[in-house]
């Protein structure tokens, strides 16, 4: 059965919610440890296989923040089951959609 071009973008909108989702989830997941250390982090934006965050209250200056994104990317790779980048932003935390 042959896909039509309509079908192909409701299943590429289809499969960026769900990753949304999946990121979303994961970042649940781990925000209770960010914030028992006085921290959180943020979605921003999905942009294909880079995942932008911001890491909010006492990530922001910790000199653990890199092994803290290492782990939510390791995770976020675990899930999703392919390569993504994170990549942390030094902006506003605007979520776009």
């Amino acid at each position: 059965m042959q896909v039509g071009v309509h079908d192909k973008k409701f299943a590429s909108a289809e499969s960026s919610a769900d990753r949304e989702l999946i990121v979303r989830a994961v970042l649940d997941e781990l925000r209770p440890n960010l914030k028992r250390d006085g921290g959180d982090c943020e979605l921003i934006e999905i942009d294909g296989d880079k995942i932008i965050v911001k890491l909010t209250g006492a990530c922001v200056l910790c000199k653990l923040a890199s092994a803290t994104l290492e782990g939510i990317q390791a995770r976020l790779i675990e899930r999703l089951g392919g390569f993504v980048r994170l990549i942390p932003s030094a902006g506003a935390a605007k979520v776009r959609h």
